[in-house]
């Protein structure tokens, strides 16, 4: 089938380079423009610093970058990966003029109409395009992934809330350096030390859990900024309903597959280690490409039943892989046709 034109909002970002990394060859979808700031209007995306490990796909580098306006840089499906409040200035304004945008931004996650969407646990989610589109007088919409390191705790615990009905979430999170963008963190505040608050982090984990899981749960965050460079780890303590043994646990994690079959969904969106030193960000947060959470250390916890360690790619599996599997799900279901 010929492939569909797309719009990448923010595209001299990481996250908007890791998007044109899985872009370069998807089999659905095509670029066929890239928006930036002011200061690079205008410029070669080839010119521009790359920020991956390799070079930067050489289907982009001679495109010249493009002000972020629906009336010349209009495609029927947009990834915006814009800070916060230029995507509140920005994605209604692609949305009003028809496109599907597919947002890593958090403007507007806790809306009540907007999805937000992981596609492995919650792809009814999509039904609220029709209401958005009813109440905002849109053509197109907003579909939202969440915040990276709600997505990796959600996929660690939509499972078992199918399984018991999670009622209580205590977690601590160790966040990596790329989740900051770049330049980030400076290096004098990172190196060597632990920043234990992360702007809006932990009210982001707290308030978009129990929308994504649709139940009224209690969640705790604690959100720490780590030197490392790659990978959210995450510690949970969990209270389930019926106190189920870690074994239990162990086994509804296991047996969890979710069928999807997208082109950038994995295979398992949940790998099990077994020995006690597994999930490490250094092995295993771009495994198969970083779009799978990896847990370990399934135990009994003196507190609230079951604790765990949980690692995902903050900048795959929670931004830029999210946003696209977002998309081809908008896609198979006929969103965007």
């Amino acid at each position: 089938m010929a492939r569909l034109p797309v719009t990448v909002l923010g595209a001299t970002g990481v996250v908007g380079q890791r998007l044109l990394r899985r872009l370069a060859d998807h089999p659905w979808f095509e670029v066929a423009h890239l928006a930036a700031s002011d200061r690079s209007l205008g410029r070669r995306y080839g010119d521009l610093p790359w920020r991956l490990p390799g070079a930067c796909p050489e289907a982009f580098a001679e495109t010249r970058l493009e002000a972020a306006d629906p009336r010349t840089a209009f495609a029927p499906l947009v990834f915006s990966a814009l800070d916060t409040e230029a995507a509140r200035a920005l994605e209604p304004a692609f949305a009003a003029a028809g496109a599907v945008v597919c947002s890593n931004a958090a403007a507007f996650r806790l809306e009540p109409d907007v999805p937000l969407l992981v596609p492995e646990i919650n792809p009814e989610a999509l039904d609220l395009v029709g209401e958005q589109r009813r109440r905002r007088g849109w053509k197109g919409a907003i579909l939202c992934n969440p915040n990276c390191t709600t997505t990796i705790l959600a996929l660690a615990l939509a499972p078992l809330h199918r399984a018991f009905g999670v009622e209580v979430v205590l977690m601590a999170s160790l966040q990596a350096a790329s989740g900051a963008g770049h330049p980030g963190v400076p290096s004098l505040d990172l190196l060597g030390n632990v920043v234990p608050h992360i702007p809006g982090e932990e009210a982001k984990v707290e308030m978009e859990l129990p929308k994504l899981l649709r139940s009224p749960l209690t969640v705790s965050a604690l959100c720490h900024r780590v030197p490392v460079v790659e990978g959210h780890t995450e510690a949970i303590s969990v209270r389930l309903r019926g106190g189920p043994a870690p074994e239990a646990v162990r086994e509804a994690l296991a047996r969890w597959r979710p069928g999807l079959d997208l082109p950038s969904a994995p295979e398992n969106p949940l790998i099990l280690h077994g020995t006690e030193d597994r999930p490490q960000p250094r092995l295993d947060a771009e495994a198969g490409g970083g779009m799978a959470v990896h847990l370990g250390r399934i135990r009994a916890c003196p507190l609230l039943g079951v604790k765990l360690t949980a690692l995902g790619s903050n900048t795959e599996r929670g931004a830029a892989g999210g946003a696209l599997l977002n998309a081809e799900l908008a896609m198979a279901r006929g969103l965007l046709t």
